[in-house]
């Protein structure tokens, strides 16, 4: 078995049925809020993404991008979803399930030590997503074939710098091999991107990569917003929160001392530790290589001193500032509470 901390990933796309649009502009701002309330639930047990598809698509209108540690996440969302009555009024057209897993194949020209396991989402505005499956021949080839081809188009990859590519893998959970997300402020580059892609020998393996999907992301009120109907009512408090800024990510026998777990707070990976029963919650990806920090470990309690799993580079657990190695950017640090057996982080 793997001892890598692998993440399940889900794009679940939806589309609204047009009888929805007849109903009382009251009606569809309760079923905006009750939809929001039932999303917000989960914002501190996932890392949870909303997009718009109006505009861009005809056969789905809105897309959530969920990452979690476990399917059954993933299936209580859909659940929660589908429990509403807005839930009632939607349909699920397409649905890729994928889990985060190493290449097997070694590429010298990405950042150092850039993490595939962990999905971390950037700010881009667009997100282009895509299922993938390459022909069998292609396993047919030379491992040594395979790699130079993998490098072309990594070399190709890199010409693009803003755009960045989220890949992750179906077989044996879903119909298709990989499902592939590009991230990207500027439709035009990744559409040069994936022409200059065309024309090398890997592409020449491609069994399938439709449909494509071009997702614009924003809060989970605008893309129900996009939807139709009456705008949504915003009045309702939407922070997955404990009223003070605070969301409760783990129970304290979750986290006994020494011990370190991933978390989420609304659309964000932490990285959550006990360091002699202090409590402290930082960014979970490096600011060097992406490394997961989650898997990294404390070297000195006294001075509460994270070191990063992939290149040593160490952080201070209390400031997130770097404290040697490669690292020259500090971490993201969280506030972090306990409230009778929920640890909080804020």
């Amino acid at each position: 078995m793997t001892s890598e901390r692998r993440q399940m990933v889900r794009y679940l796309f939806l589309r609204l049925l047009p009888a929805w649009r007849q109903l009382d502009a009251e009606d569809q701002r309760a079923q905006k809020a009750q939809f929001v309330s039932a999303v917000k639930q989960f914002h501190g047990k996932l890392l949870l993404r909303p997009y718009s598809l109006m505009g861009t698509r005809g056969d789905c209108d809105a897309m959530l991008w969920q990452v979690a540690e476990d399917v059954d996440t993933l299936q209580a969302v859909e659940t929660a979803i589908f429990s509403t009555k807005l839930g009632g009024y939607l349909t699920t057209p397409y649905s890729y399930l994928g889990v985060t897993k190493r290449s097997i194949y070694d590429f010298p020209t990405l950042p150092d030590g850039e993490d595939r396991t962990v999905i971390s989402p950037s700010d881009s505005r667009y997100l282009f997503v895509y299922p993938f499956i390459k022909k069998r021949e292609w396993y047919g080839l030379p491992f040594e074939q395979r790699q130079e081809a993998m490098n072309q188009h990594v070399r190709i990859g890199r010409k693009y710098p803003s755009i960045r590519i989220n890949t992750t893998y179906s077989f044996g959970l879903d119909d298709q091999e990989f499902i592939v997300a590009f991230e990207g402020d500027d439709p035009g580059a990744f559409v040069d991107l994936v022409m200059e892609l065309r024309e090398t020998e890997a592409s020449a393996y491609t069994e399938r990569d439709v449909p494509v999907f071009t997702c614009v992301q924003m809060s989970l009120w605008e893309v129900l917003d996009t939807l139709g109907g009456a705008a949504a009512s915003r009045e309702v408090d939407t922070r997955p929160t404990e009223g003070d800024g605070f969301t409760a990510v783990a129970r304290v026998s979750d986290l006994p001392a020494g011990a370190s777990k991933r978390v989420y707070l609304d659309t964000e990976a932490v990285a959550l530790f006990n360091v002699g029963g202090t409590y402290f919650a930082v960014s979970d990806r490096c600011t060097h290589g992406r490394a997961s920090l989650s898997e990294g470990r404390v070297v000195d309690s006294g001075a509460c001193i994270l070191e990063c799993p992939w290149h040593r580079g160490r952080f201070e657990l209390e400031t997130g500032r770097p404290a040697g190695g490669p690292p020259n950017a500090p971490l993201k640090t969280y506030r972090v509470k306990v409230a009778g057996d929920q640890i909080l982080v804020g």
